[in-house]
């Protein structure tokens, strides 16, 4: 039985996609192919380029990490040209394969046109029978090709009117980068669920899903692209229009406590800064006689720091994470199977023997890991494991970009904490109150004091975009 090595991650919700556009730079597709790396932890199915050398376009699309797609002379000087947008993917909608992989490139009545999506649409299903039904012909199973769809259909004048009228269609979460022949645009739904920022890089300019992709190939960040807002970059520099009718930005609460990379900066809030801060309010709101505070690596870290900062107890790397996975493993028999966690994780002997530990980490999805990873702490010695984790419970699915199993499957959708402590077999187990998350993330009144800012509905339930497609409303119930 054959396994990739991101099995080991099935009981995390898996990252949504990213995505990186650059226009005015002679060195476009290598500067795309490390921005894309920098966002590898956004998707790691596989990854696209498409490249404009004045008007012509140029693409290469593969499975797998961007490291091992885009480290060849070959492949780089292909694709020529200044501009360029490319996609890292991780599969929400559509299935696994290259045909799939983003960007969608095309030749529409204006011109050569490319796109490259973040996100996920409700109503995608709806409006794919209905173009289908009017005669168009999909490629693709993607919720992305919807949109290419609607472009084409516009009879709008302007490119990014004719994309504002398509995108006027559409229910969901999205962030998109597209180009044409003389412009590369941005744009962020109206809620602000996925971010989106812009960064320069001399006379370019970049837009990215996050700001370490502008930190590896040295650019500034200039701003994030505003819920609603569509940027259209040229040689005249950057032009912005907007939606009608916004409604209040519900940026995903879950980018800062696991989906971004710790040092970017996203909506004006540091990622790492926030995450030490629920740390630092879980230790508030559930503190634990303990003798050391461990997290499970890598994504436990920040919060089990701002947790010791603030229990005062010694922060302790009681479980060490291997890195060196290789891409695939052979698991041949069950005696051998259930060891699949220490591929991983294994516990620190020394330093967790005959100590009373606040375990850390930053959510429970189906709970088999945090099962195992408790079991692997108390057959190393572990007096006590109380379990903290820096979310709250997860009740609900995500439908907005984010892999998240049916209801039936969430651990948290189908049990009360003490019943989950029990199955996991901790001492104890507590999750940061909705309020506490808030807090952390900059919202001082907390969330029932106010009009909620972030969309929460994988911890509430309350979804602030319409749910259209009916297996995604069957995953809701």
């Amino acid at each position: 039985m054959a396994k990739t090595a991101e099995t080991l991650d099935f009981d995390k919700l898996r990252e949504e996609c990213g995505v990186f556009a650059i226009w005015g730079a002679e060195d476009a597709a290598p500067c795309t192919a490390l921005g894309l790396h920098a966002l590898q932890h956004r998707g790691t199915e596989g990854a696209g380029i498409v490249s404009n050398q004045k008007g012509k376009f140029h693409f290469h699309k593969a499975m797998g990490k961007v490291g091992d797609n885009f480290n060849s002379a070959e492949v780089m000087e292909k694709l020529a040209g200044t501009a360029a947008i490319g996609h890292n993917r991780y599969s929400t909608a559509g299935e696994k394969g290259v045909i799939n992989i983003q960007p969608f490139s095309v030749e529409l009545e204006f011109g050569a046109f490319a796109l490259a999506h973040n996100g996920n649409l409700t109503n995608a299903q709806d409006l794919r029978k209905t173009l289908i039904n009017g005669g168009c012909i999909f490629q693709t199973t993607m919720d992305t090709e919807v949109v290419m769809h609607l472009t084409a259909h516009s009879r709008a004048m302007d490119i990014g009117d004719k994309i504002i009228d398509a995108l006027s269609q559409v229910e969901g979460a999205y962030s998109i980068v597209a180009m044409d022949a003389t412009n590369i645009y941005g744009v962020r739904d109206p809620y602000g669920i996925r971010p989106l920022v812009i960064g320069q890089l001399g006379k370019a300019y970049i837009l990215t899903s996050e700001t370490c992709a502008l930190d590896i190939i040295g650019a500034t960040y200039v701003r994030d692209v505003e819920a609603g807002e569509i940027v259209t970059i040229n040689s005249k520099g950057i032009t912005s229009r907007k939606f009608p009718r916004l409604p209040s930005k519900r940026f995903c609460v879950f980018e800062y406590v696991y989906f971004a990379r710790p040092d970017s900066t996203i909506d004006g809030r540091h990622v790492y800064s926030i995450r030490k801060a629920i740390g630092r309010e879980l230790a508030l709101e559930s503190h634990q006689a303990a003798d050391i505070v461990v997290p499970v690596p890598d994504s436990g870290i920040p919060a089990a720091i701002g947790y010791a900062a603030q229990s005062g107890l010694p922060f302790e790397m009681g479980i060490i994470r291997s890195h060196y996975i290789g891409r695939t493993f052979i698991e041949p028999t069950d005696q051998v199977r259930h060891l699949g966690v220490k591929l991983k994780h294994n516990a620190n002997t020394a330093i967790i023997k005959g100590k009373r530990i606040i375990l850390i980490d930053d959510s429970i999805v189906r709970g088999t890991t945090s099962k195992k990873i408790v079991q692997m702490l108390k057959e190393a010695g572990a007096a006590e494991v109380h379990m903290r984790i820096a979310s709250p419970p997860t009740t609900h699915s995500c439908f907005y970009g984010v892999d998240t199993p049916e209801r039936s499957k969430l651990m948290a959708a189908n049990h009360n904490v003490e019943e989950m402590r029990n199955m996991i077999g901790a001492d104890s187990l507590a999750f940061i109150s909705i309020d506490g998350l808030y807090r952390a993330s900059g919202e001082a009144k907390g969330r029932n004091n106010a009009k909620p800012q972030f969309c929460d509905a994988c911890f509430t339930g309350e979804y602030p975009v319409r749910i259209f497609d009916k297996d995604i409303e069957a995953k809701v119930a």
